[in-house]
């Protein structure tokens, strides 16, 4: 999906979080970071490849899937933070859920 290598080590979590507007949620994050890192996305897919970690995101029916590497543990916390953080703001008008899992 994109032209750096993503990071393959370290540490790998994923979340699978209900909501109906799971395209627009993630086109809207890649957006969102595109001025500050490396994306590609469409309305089903996308990747952003933050500095310490990738964050690949589907948008499969009712759901959004995140799938984030990063180097170590440390790192991993602070890519669920950023990411959560955007996606919950983003998604003001819903009661998101977003639980992270080793993977």
């Amino acid at each position: 999906m994109t032209d750096q290598a993503p990071t393959t080590g370290g540490a790998h979590s994923a979340a699978d979080v209900a909501t109906p507007n799971a395209s627009r949620y993630l086109q809207q994050l890649c957006k969102h970071f595109a001025h500050k890192c490396p994306v590609t996305f469409d309305a089903q897919a996308g990747h952003i490849a933050f500095p310490f970690g990738d964050c690949r995101l589907e948008a499969p029916d009712a759901a959004l899937r995140l799938a984030l590497t990063a180097p170590d543990a440390a790192q991993l916390e602070q890519l669920q933070d950023v990411v959560g953080r955007h996606l919950v703001r983003f998604a003001f008008r819903e009661d998101m859920q977003i639980v992270w899992q080793p993977h």
